[in-house]
């Protein structure tokens, strides 16, 4: 399957567009001359992302969808068709994490988490794929996490939601390859974004915190991924060496993540 590299008038849907990572793949994208679709519930800073885009000399329309319910991506999707056409590229981005031991998680919460982070995926790309089919032609970006390839403390459930993920992902790149539709699977691992506030920080050790990349930074190598026709990219690269001590010395890796991680959770044991 072809990378794609050349955005210029290409429709470009991007969920969870109203901040961090989201709205920086958006702007990038609209840069490089896609039209881009802002997908999130918070209709005013979708407004007035797809106010700044058009300010710049792009195209961005704000449509606003919860992404956890199917019906409402269904509607964003048939809107996208009918009002462009055709639909290039899907971002699946949407997603959140809370940092909290699995034995003080609410299930509730932990069967949100699914619905928003996995759920949803299914749902946008079961709703796209008629077009891209139609078309005979699409890429998908799922945005999955270093804690959908390494189970983490603390995240339990978030890193169940981007196993899942991945696992959909890889699937998926067997059965619409032949269809002309490429699948490309993103593990971010520290992206400073809204996702971690003082409370996340708070539960992690110092070094690993020192470890944050930029948006813009995360974005780019994405992008580069797609261009190169890439079927995962782990961002930033160097967290590869992780999986293959995971792989070769598991006892090992189990060891270091649990004496660095571990310290750092006071409500381990009580």
């Amino acid at each position: 399957m072809q990378g794609l590299s050349d955005f210029s008038n290409r429709v470009a849907i991007v969920t969870g567009a109203s901040s961090g990572i989201g709205s920086g793949l958006a702007r990038m994208l609209a840069r490089r001359g896609a039209r881009v679709v802002l997908v999130a519930r918070r209709r005013e800073r979708l407004e007035a992302l797809a106010a700044e885009i058009t300010a710049s000399g792009g195209t961005a329309l704000a449509l606003p969808c919860d992404v956890e319910q199917r019906a409402e991506v269904e509607a964003a999707t048939a809107a996208v068709v009918e009002r462009f056409g055709r639909i290039d590229l899907l971002v699946n981005n949407a997603g959140y994490n809370r940092h909290v031991l699995f034995k003080d998680h609410d299930v509730a919460d932990i069967e949100r988490m699914m619905r928003v982070n996995y759920s949803s995926v299914v749902y946008w790309i079961k709703a796209a794929l008629p077009a891209m089919r139609a078309q005979g032609s699409g890429w998908i970006v799922n945005l999955s996490s270093v804690a959908g390839k390494l189970g983490q403390p603390d995240e339990a459930a978030y890193a169940a939601t981007k196993f899942a993920v991945a696992g959909l992902s890889e699937s998926l790149t067997y059965e619409l390859d032949p269809l002309g539709i490429h699948v490309l699977c993103v593990y971010p691992a520290l992206v400073r974004t809204e996702m971690f506030g003082e409370e996340a920080l708070a539960r992690m050790p110092a070094r690993v915190k020192a470890n944050f990349i930029e948006v813009d930074q995360f974005c780019s190598s994405v992008l580069e991924a797609l261009a190169r026709g890439a079927y995962e990219v782990t961002v930033p690269r160097y967290i590869g060496f992780a999986y293959l001590v995971r792989l070769l010395l598991p006892s090992t890796f189990r060891r270091q993540t649990a004496k660095l991680r571990l310290p750092t959770l006071p409500d381990l044991t009580t």
